[in-house]
């Protein structure tokens, strides 16, 4: 195994000092990234990568995450590229909210494929769009050295991402940027990289939700079997939940673990996330 690279530096959260000028040609780019999470993902490709593999960012929307991450490439000088995942689909409502009142012209249909293109377009030399159903899609085998997920929302999902990835990341040096680690809608996901904790440790939680892991074994087929979430009953969730129940106290986020307890209770068998309903309302 490689030498785990030291992360010491996350305890400080050194991206909070990333002045926004530095990303001015990424905030142009619509993201329901809050103001530290988009910092993070500049420092994370600024600061953190060594150039030594791909980034992959799954569950890209309109570029907006993406963005982020290629400004931060370019500034630090890198070559390796970056690639963005989603099924590039918007409905009525997540364009409205999400993109008119940013700026964006309104426009006609579901697809935002083209809108993508556009936005990102000053990176192109160093981006690769990946659309559709994350499941159909696979990998060609190099080295991951980022990946971001904001894709997980199912079990079966969370599930495949692990097994079309994971095995790719670099053990000491990659990172898994779990963006909708403390979703309430997405309780699966705190469970799989519990499970999956003599293969990742966590480094830093940035908010609102995100958690990062570093990768410190090689992905094998007994990590696979150990982090599958889609083979989970209800109870089994809510025990591994209790377990994780200390990492988020340490972050003092211990109340999100509680509400995606009542969120399974209240949703039994429920394993999507837009089928949840919201237990406290």
């Amino acid at each position: 195994m490689k030498m785990v690279r030291d992360v010491s530096d996350f305890k400080a959260a050194p991206w909070r000092d990333i002045d926004r000028v530095e990303m001015e040609h990424a905030m142009s780019v619509p993201t329901m990234l809050s103001k530290r999470e988009q910092k993070l993902y500049y420092w994370l490709t600024s600061h953190w990568t060594q150039d030594i593999g791909a980034v992959v960012d799954l569950g890209c929307f309109v570029g907006g995450s993406t963005a982020r991450l290629a400004d931060g490439h370019v500034d630090a000088g890198k070559r390796h590229w970056i690639h963005a995942y989603d099924r590039f689909k918007a409905d009525d409502r997540t364009k409205a909210q999400e993109l008119y009142r940013k700026g964006i012209p309104p426009f006609d249909g579901t697809d935002i494929y083209w809108l993508a293109r556009d936005l990102l377009e000053p990176w192109e030399d160093r981006v690769t769009l990946h659309r559709g159903d994350i499941l159909t899609k696979t990998w060609d085998g190099s080295p991951i050295e980022l990946l971001v997920m904001d894709a997980a929302k199912s079990t079966e999902t969370t599930d495949g991402i692990a097994e079309r990835f994971f095995p790719y990341l670099i053990p000491g040096q990659s990172l898994v940027v779990q963006q909708d680690y403390f979703h309430w809608r997405l309780p699966w996901i705190p469970v799989q990289m519990h499970l999956m904790q003599d293969w990742f440790r966590p480094v830093a939680f940035c908010p609102d939700d995100t958690v990062i892991f570093q990768n410190i074994r090689q992905i094998d087929e007994a990590a696979l079997t150990a982090g599958k979430v889609s083979r989970l009953d209800d109870g089994a969730l809510l025990d591994h939940l209790t377990e994780v129940q200390p990492l988020a106290r340490s972050w003092r986020k211990k109340q999100r673990i509680y509400r995606m307890k009542r969120a399974i209770r209240a949703n039994p068998g429920v394993r999507t996330g837009y089928r949840m309903v919201d237990p406290d309302k």
